[in-house]
């Protein structure tokens, strides 16, 4: 006998039974392909998922950080000189 049913589709208009599996599908696309052989695309969008509000509270904490240095720019205030950026760490070369 016919039933009916509700399902969820990714962007790509590809079927899935659960919201979940539609939104891991399309981090995964937004991914790309990571790593050799199988990807681990799936599995990191399925951590970005799992932790949505810690990184939603670090991106916010981001963007404020993005407002004062702008609004310390915008003042005339720059970085102490004694501060090495994490750019210049990483590369092993200082500006």
């Amino acid at each position: 006998m016919a039933h009916k049913g509700i399902g969820f589709f990714d962007g790509r208009g590809h079927f899935f039974k659960s919201p979940e599996e539609a939104t891991i599908s399309d981090l995964s696309m937004l991914l790309g392909r990571i790593g050799e052989g199988d990807s681990l695309a799936p599995g990191i969008a399925n951590l970005l998922l799992e932790k949505r509000v810690e990184l939603e509270r670090i991106f916010a904490e981001h963007d404020d950080l993005k407002a004062e240095q702008a609004l310390a720019r915008a003042n005339g205030l720059q970085s102490a000189d004694n501060v090495t950026s994490l750019a210049e760490k990483l590369s092993g070369k200082p500006k």
